[in-house]
This record gives C-alpha cells, structure tokens and sequence, in this order.
C-alpha cells in the first residue's frame, strides 16, 4: 500500500505499519471523544432557558445539569464489561444511537422530569465513549506512537466542547438571547441540544466502516479475523507474531474477563493497579475541571461578566484547550506521561490558587452587582485560562492515555469499568455541588479546594503512578 512505511516497533524492529488506515480509525473512534465533549459542553450556555422553562431554583439547575452524570456513571461502568462481551465497536455505535436519542429529547423536553431523562440516556452515551473509545485506540496503535493517538482522544473531547460553545454563542447572538425565539418559534436554547443530532448521526455511520479491535477477536478466539485486522494495521508478519503474543498473554488466566480478576489471587486484595487507575480518574475531577465546562457561562456572569461576554471567555477556554492537548500529542510518547502529570499538578495548584485569591476579593453593590476590583478581574481570567492549559496539557488527555494502556489485557475492560465509573461519580460530585458552594462557602473557598486537591495530586502520581511509556500492552503487569 502507498500508505505503508516502515516504523519503529518493539525492541527496536521495524513494523510495517499502515499509518493511513491507523488514522482513519483513530479518527472514527475519537468521534466519540468529540460527542462526549459536545454532550457535556452544550449544558453551558442552556441555563438561562432551563431556569425559566422548567421554574428552577439553584438546586434544581445542579440536578438538571448534573442529571448526566448519573447516565455517565452508569454508561462508564456498564461500556467495559459489555465491551468484554459484544465488542469495543458494537459498544461505540451503541453509544452514538444513544446520543442522538437524547438530543432529539432533551431540545423536545416540556418538563424537568423528561429532561432529565434524556440527559440520562446522553450520559450512558458519554460514558460508554469515554472509556471505551480510548481502549479501541490503545488496541489498535503500535506502542511507539500510542500515546500521541490516544492523546487525540481529549483534542476531540475539548473540540466537542468548543464546539458546542461556538453553537451556543451563535445561536444566543442571532436569537438575541439563550431565551429568546429562533427557528420555527423555538428558543435558542432547544436548539443548542438539536444542533447535536447532526454529529450523532455522523458518528454511528461513520463507525460501519472501521473493524474490531483485534485483542477483542483474540479473546473470543476469533484468530483468523484479529489477523486481517493486524495484518491491515501492520503487515502479515507483524500479525502473525501479534497474535501469538495476544493468546499467550491471555492463555496463563483464560477465562471470561469478570470482576473478580481485579482482585489479586495470591493475597486476596484490590491490585495495585486498580487503586492506581481509580486515583487518576477521581483526581482529575477533583481539581474542578468541569465547573468551568458546565458553568463557565454562570461563572464569568456571577462575577460581573455579561452573557455576550461569559460566552466569548468559554470559546476562548476551549481554543486554549485545544492548543494545550497539541502540545501534549507532540511529547506524551517523547518525555512520558508521569511527568507531564506532575507538571500539570504543580501547575494546577498554583493557578487555582491565584483565581481563588482573586474572587476572595469580589464586592457587591448598592444594586446587588457583583464586580472584582481593579485588575482583579483580569488577573482571574488569566489565571483560570492558566488552568485550563495547565489541566489539558496534562491530566486532561494523559488521564485517558493511561486507563486506556496501563492494564493487562485480562482485566483491561473491567480495570476501566471500574475507574470510569469513579470519574464520573466524582464528577457527578463536584458538578452538582458546585452551584450551593458557589453561594456558600464562596467561589474563594471552593476554588481553594480544588487547589487543594490537585496539590495532593502531585503526591499522588509520585507514589503511585507507573510510567507506560513505550510499552506493549502485552507487558503492562498488574
């Protein structure tokens, strides 16, 4: 093929890789990474609309936002263990259905109840994307450049999120407001939940054309297809010394991948691994990432922001972003991943930090505005985009890198069954809780938490976090 050339393998050897055919199904797969960046992000600019439609107070703003979360949790842990049984394919082009439905609902939702529903129904879809679109992706990459491609995973997600950011923004400014009346007599807001059905849609046609991942076919003893896969990823030769390698690495514990394989057989206890993975995922919310892509919009306003404004801050975040993920691509494979976590956490603590200090100074006056004080304002802009850079060059894609790698093939669905789930019910934790503590303690108390959090989790990685940089998933050792 005039796409073939010859990479870098294991061990130094040379592996004919088809880099072509390897990007276009990276690309199918991280569709899902943009969907689940879409499907979170599009909550941002809807709140004005969901208050007044549905009559919410602060409460029920954090449950209705917050309601996709529990689909989340649910979806992520759910997605691995049916991966492990249906395929990691079957699992995405479930997920992209499961989108497109919650779509069409969530703009068509006359009530908080049937909104919150459809929002259910979306978050099993990001779930299941969220954990299984990075392990496709580790499944079907040489170690060499692994990390890059899995890294693209979280470029698509903060796309998605721009994406949706850029939607709303267009349609608040046309409309005259999240509020106000577009299309066929609908406001905007309905239509910044539609808009998702064209990506949805894209998504689940777009992966009839990409094959199962090969470890999958391995496990279910489908030999003959894992090797016209690998042989289209790597060559013949490479499939041939792949497929033996998959088999042996599942032949010393062949069984049914469940649950209890998380535990180790000789003492009786969680793996290492698993307390490992489950930390990554917990950390990476508890640093308050979600508050600025769920709530960005209310953030920027309650601090003396106008709508028109708060919006153009959450383009600027996810252009930010992405430029950060970019970075990441180009050196996650060359520096590794540990320390682009420590840097990250480093660089987290001291941002968040500084935003804190910065809202502690807000005033309110006699018309009950909220402002910050001389350059304030601006040192809190900075500061928070510091963050966000801070987070998407490091624990934003590597986080996903690392649960999609760093288990041994026996128990990778449910070792990312498991940590999924963890993320989101932390998520769920700090997206919900985010709208009481934002009255009481405050924004400076909050934000110091989530300084607090990403300081432990310097500690963290130090102790616990193994590097996989360049290694088969064959060898990954829990």
């Amino acid at each position: 093929m005039t796409d073939s050339v010859r990479g870098p393998g294991p061990g130094g050897a040379g592996i004919a890789t088809n880099h072509g055919f390897i990007a276009a199904i990276v690309a199918v797969a991280t569709i899902g990474g943009f969907m689940f960046g879409y499907d979170s992000g599009v909550i941002n600019g809807t709140q004005k609309g969901l208050e007044s439609a549905f009559d919410l107070g602060r409460l029920g703003i954090g449950v209705n936002v917050g309601a996709i979360l529990v689909g989340s949790a649910i979806g992520a842990f759910g997605a691995g263990r049916l991966a492990d049984a249906i395929g990691r394919r079957n699992v995405m082009m479930l997920s992209a259905v499961l989108f497109l439905v919650s779509a069409v609902l969530a703009g068509a939702a006359n009530g908080s109840v049937v909104f919150i529903l459809a929002r259910i129904v979306g978050g099993l879809g990001v779930g299941a994307a969220s954990v299984i679109s990075p392990v496709y992706i580790s499944e079907v990459t040489p170690a060499s450049i692994r990390g890059r491609l899995s890294s693209v995973q979280q470029v698509m997600i903060i796309t998605g999120l721009t994406g949706a950011f850029v939607a709303n923004f267009v349609l608040a400014r046309y409309a005259g407001g999240s509020t106000s009346e577009f299309w066929l007599g609908f406001p905007a807001w309905r239509w910044m939940f539609w808009l998702q059905a064209i990506p949805a849609a894209i998504y689940l046609l777009a992966l009839l054309v990409i094959p199962e991942s090969p470890r999958f076919l391995v496990a279910k003893g489908r030999d003959a297809d894992a090797h016209a896969v690998l042989t289209r990823l790597f060559g013949s030769a490479e499939a041939d010394r792949k497929v033996v390698e998959i088999r042996n690495s599942l032949a010393a514990d062949h069984h049914k991948p469940k649950l209890s394989d998380l535990r180790d057989k000789a003492t009786g206890k969680i793996r290492p691994i698993l307390w490992a993975g489950i930390g990554l995922a917990v950390f990476q919310q508890l640093v308050g990432i979600n508050v600025v892509f769920y709530y960005g919009a209310v953030l920027w306003e309650a601090v003396g922001f106008t709508e028109d404004n708060a919006l153009q801050i959450n383009i600027l975040s996810g252009v930010l972003s992405i430029a950060a993920c970019l970075f990441t691509i180009a050196t996650v494979d060359r520096i590794g991943r540990k320390p682009l976590l420590l840097v990250g956490s480093a660089g987290m603590a001291v941002t968040l930090a500084i935003v804190a200090y910065a809202f502690s100074t807000a005033v309110t006056d006699a018309s009950g505005a909220v402002s910050l004080p001389g350059h304030n304002g601006l040192i809190a802009l900075v500061a928070a985009n510091l963050y966000v850079i801070f987070f998407n060059a490091s624990w934003g894609p590597v986080m996903w890198v690392m649960l999609g790698e760093m288990f041994p093939n026996q128990i990778r669905g449910s070792g990312l069954a498991v940590s999924g789930f963890a993320q989101w019910i932390a998520n769920a934790a700090i997206s919900v809780s985010f709208p009481a503590l934002a009255v009481s303690p405050g924004l400076a108390v909050t934000y110091f938490g989530y300084a607090f959090f990403a300081a432990v989790s310097f500690f963290f990685v130090k102790a616990m976090v193994n590097e996989t940089r360049g290694r088969e998933l064959e060898d990954m050792a829990g």
